[in-house]
């Protein structure tokens, strides 16, 4: 009989993986126990957890990088194992070992198996032995920038040059030419040398049109080890995954047991523990690569869960505890076909850039068996520019893929989020795509269908602006009807009589840098509305949040969220943000950008010219840093730089100038 080691657990974490891992060890009667930065004093995870405790400053480093602090305080609340989560220290072996020499479970796989793998040259040099497929390509020591160039011509172009110590796309760069690798050396080795604290890279064939698939694998320390078959993550930005499904469509029976049984042996390869995944490129002919094992729970586990009714977070604690895997391979199936969309505070139309800020509102789709959301954040919290910029996680399940796709385009229309650029409407967007429709998947999908993905409306239709009309009088005219000092006095009425003239309201309303006039004249059914010279006749009524529009005979519901003088109307993923302004203010033109200005809070980490230097449109300028990715700023007209206000390693706020251009 093995007695349970586990009762309290502290969660070196935060965010929606945090929120995540306290519901299922809470649910199995264990204590949690949340660390917090500064900038996290309020956080949802903070909230959930039996207790937390201060941490540090906001800066990743300054707190949930601080293995010995969270040693202390782990040490401090009695707590039996410390979660990693994913990120941070998860795949940090010495943050581990100090684990074991404190006597505290860490719930991840043993100190081996994560330094086999922390490091993808010798990662690859073991999978070799064990017999593993593998791309073509340099994984050595040698990392003199002249031998790395000569082997990546020798490889033959395109080439991906990878940080040894990386993931999440960190310290990754495709190059096409020989001309080009020095200068993506660079810029990797800073990526790499700023996120993970090592600038070691290896240079790999790159595949032209893969997909990305990887086989989750589990683990005990009885010897048992098993897949909990495939997910596809081949829709990716910056070499980071945006979408991910599983079953992987389109793979066989066959395929699916083979690339399972490779995985395994990967795994028992290293004497591998707990959950962990095996990440292969997937190549048109059939033929399958390792590229790299996460030991660590994925931030894409849930659509496992969703295809096997498992808790992945369950059974992690389960084997860190010392019992069995609760199934055998044979006793594992999948069940219908299940989809997670990232929710991230970012532009898709800016390059994808992050967001910060604060979330005014969020309002989430009904979750039942087919709908999960997982998130760290609610209306009122904000997205920092110190962590990683995701809002939540939307997870959905139905029998087949189609059906999930339907189920994930309907989640994503009722899902809203005010106060902050997201990627809701790119995200809708793609669940629509025919390409992706048809599963005509690899990882270059984003770059091909860019055009149509990020052909996002940015007009305001007609019936969103009657939609605000309509709000907006419902509104005045409940409110004025509340406000009566003598209900049957003709001075009180709202329904804009007036003596021998027609009864009207102008309504002005701003969306981006343009301007609309909407005159509503009062009916008695409702309101005839001039917009754009056409009229239509407009009724409905509201009901919570949610606006019941009747125009011209057509019936739609939108939905809306209103704060001071702005106005955001929601309707089928797509969202609006109205001003509502005043007449003084309605024949303002648009600011046109004289000077160079930052597009997200970072930080400076190379300014490529000077004050005197001729530029050209599209010339890169300086180069930031925000949420661990590096951003390049380009010139975006010709002119000759007069100042740079900013320098290597300088703090950036959104918006703020960093180069002024002298305009003669």
């Amino acid at each position: 009989m093995i007695n349970i080691k586990i009762n309290k657990i502290l969660i070196a974490n935060r965010g929606e993986i945090a929120c995540r891992i306290i519901r299922t060890a809470q649910r199995m009667g264990i204590e949690c126990v949340a660390v917090y930065s500064d900038a996290d004093k309020n956080a949802q995870h903070v909230k959930l957890a039996d207790e937390a405790l201060h941490i540090g400053a906001s800066t990743a480093k300054e707190s949930y990088l601080n293995a010995d602090l969270i040693l202390k305080i782990a040490q401090k609340t009695q707590s039996d194992a410390i979660h990693p989560g994913y990120g941070f220290l998860s795949e940090n072996a010495e943050f581990a070992k100090k684990c074991a020499a404190a006597n505290i479970i860490f719930i991840g796989p043993p100190v081996a198996a994560i330094e086999a793998m922390g490091s993808k040259s010798e990662a690859k040099e073991i999978m070799t032995q064990a017999s593993v497929p593998l791309v073509e390509g340099y994984h050595g020591d040698n990392q003199d920038e002249n031998f790395l160039r000569q082997k990546a011509e020798e490889i033959g172009f395109p080439v991906l040059i990878k940080a040894t110590a990386g993931g999440g796309g960190k310290g990754m760069r495709v190059v096409e030419t020989s001309e080009q690798f020095i200068d993506s050396l660079h810029s990797c080795q800073r990526e790499a040398l700023s996120s993970f604290g090592d600038n070691k890279v290896l240079v790999e064939k790159y595949l032209t049109k893969p997909r990305h698939i990887e086989i989750q694998v589990f683990a005990d320390n009885n010897g048992n080890t098993i897949h909990l078959f495939e997910r596809d993550c081949s829709v990716q930005r910056r070499h980071q995954k945006v979408i991910e499904e599983a079953p992987a469509p389109g793979l066989s029976e066959q395929k699916r047991e083979e690339m399972g049984a490779v995985a395994v042996t990967a795994a028992k390869a290293i004497g591998y523990q707990g959950a962990g995944t095996v990440e292969f490129l997937y190549d048109e002919d059939g033929s399958f690569y390792f590229m790299e094992m996460n030991t660590r729970l994925q931030v894409e586990h849930p659509v496992t869960e969703m295809i096997t009714g498992l808790d992945l977070v369950e059974w992690q604690i389960t084997v860190a505890n010392g019992l069995p895997l609760p199934l055998k391979q044979s006793e594992l199936s999948i069940n219908g076909h299940a989809f997670e969309a990232r929710i991230y505070a970012e532009d898709p139309n800016n390059d994808f850039l992050p967001a910060t800020g604060k979330i005014s509102y969020i309002g989430l789709p009904h979750c039942n068996t087919n709908v999960r959301v997982d998130s760290g954040v609610t209306s009122g919290d904000s997205i920092s520019v110190f962590y990683d910029p995701m809002i939540a996680k939307l997870i959905v399940w139905d029998r087949d893929r189609s059906a999930a796709l339907a189920r994930l385009r309907g989640a994503l229309a009722d899902l809203h989020v005010a106060g902050i650029s997201t990627n809701i409407e790119f995200l809708h967007q793609l669940a629509s795509n025919d390409s992706f429709n048809n599963a005509d998947l690899d990882t270059h999908f984003l770059e091909k269908h860019e055009e149509e993905l990020l052909a996002l409306g940015k007009e305001v239709e007609v019936d969103i602006l009657a939609a605000a009309a309509l709000q907006i009088m419902l509104k005045q005219s409940s409110q004025s009807s509340q406000n009566k000092a003598d209900a049957n006095s003709p001075w009180e009425q709202t329904d804009g009589w007036r003596l021998n003239e027609d009864n009207y309201h102008l309504i002005q309303v701003s969306h981006g840098n343009n301007n609309y006039s909407i005159t509503a004249h009062f009916r008695d059914s409702g309101f005839l509305l001039e917009i754009e010279q056409k009229e239509y006749v407009a009724s409905g009524y509201i009901d919570a949040n949610k606006l019941y529009l009747d125009l011209d005979g057509h019936k739609t519901v939108v939905s809306f969220i209103e704060e001071n003088n702005q106005l955001v109307v929601f309707k089928n993923a797509n969202s609006w943000e109205l001003k509502i302004i005043d007449n003084s203010l309605f024949n303002i033109e648009a600011d046109t950008q004289a000077n160079l200005t930052a597009p997200m809070p970072g930080t400076v980490i190379d300014v490529l010219v000077n004050a005197g230097d001729q530029v050209e449109e599209g010339q890169a300028l300086i180069v930031m840093e925000a949420m661990k990715m590096e951003h390049t700023i380009k010139a975006h007209k010709n002119a000759t730089i007069a100042d740079v206000l900013y320098q290597e390693g300088d703090l950036v706020d959104d918006g703020a100038e960093l180069i002024i251009f002298d305009d003669e």
